[in-house]
């Protein structure tokens, strides 16, 4: 059975509870035979609504995404409260490579990855993850920053680096839905020496 996100348990109003019908059908069905009627199922209240509200399925997706969007940019702070810049990198890191997936986390992913599979030919899918990927470059970057400033990591180029971050978190998200080998905690042993040897001051680095 799909967990419900937290922030999808208590709808607060139609677009809510869309989003939540929106997020078990696309878990169960992924993007291609998804329709209007299985988000439908999912919904409280009457199919004419989603109509009322939504040219159709890729109308709805849209509207879906900038709303998985907007939960990701209120639950990450703008500054971190407490931990290390290289605690930060890793707590990203987990979330990507966790290891066994949990079946809803894998249906979500393998979702998600299927829209963004629109993106190489659909302008309003390519625009939205543009921004998307915008907003977490800014993210990584500012940690990548602050370990700078704070003498935790070596003067790198912050962009740089978190592009090569940003890259290789987005292949490991798409092969683990993608393929069936299983080498995720080998690309994060990999990450790791990555942070260790390229981001770690040498008296941090050292101690490891």
């Amino acid at each position: 059975m799909t967990t419900t996100p937290s922030f999808l348990e208590d709808p607060s109003d139609t677009r809510d509870a869309i989003m939540r019908a929106t997020y078990f059908a696309l878990c169960k069905h992924g993007y291609a035979d998804l329709t209007i009627q299985r988000i439908a199922d999912e919904f409280p209240k009457s199919k004419s609504l989603l109509y009322h509200h939504y040219d159709g399925k890729d109308d709805l997706l849209l509207d879906f995404l900038e709303f998985m969007l907007e939960q990701q940019k209120e639950r990450i702070p703008a500054k971190r409260s407490s931990g290390s810049p290289r605690d930060h990198l890793n707590a990203i890191f987990d979330r990507v490579f966790v290891s066994p997936i949990p079946d809803d986390y894998r249906d979500f992913s393998r979702a998600m990855v299927e829209l963004r599979a629109q993106a190489a030919h659909d302008e309003k899918y390519r625009n939205h993850f543009t921004r998307s990927d915008d907003f977490f470059r800014e993210v990584i970057t500012r940690v990548i920053q602050s370990g700078i400033d704070e003498g935790t990591f070596h003067e790198v180029d912050p962009e740089q680096v978190t592009e090569f971050l940003l890259m290789t978190i987005t292949g490991a998200m798409t092969k683990r839905v993608t393929t069936n080998n299983e080498t995720l905690e080998t690309a994060r042993d990999e990450l790791d020496a990555y942070v260790r040897f390229r981001l770690l001051a040498d008296e941090e680095s050292a101690s490891q």
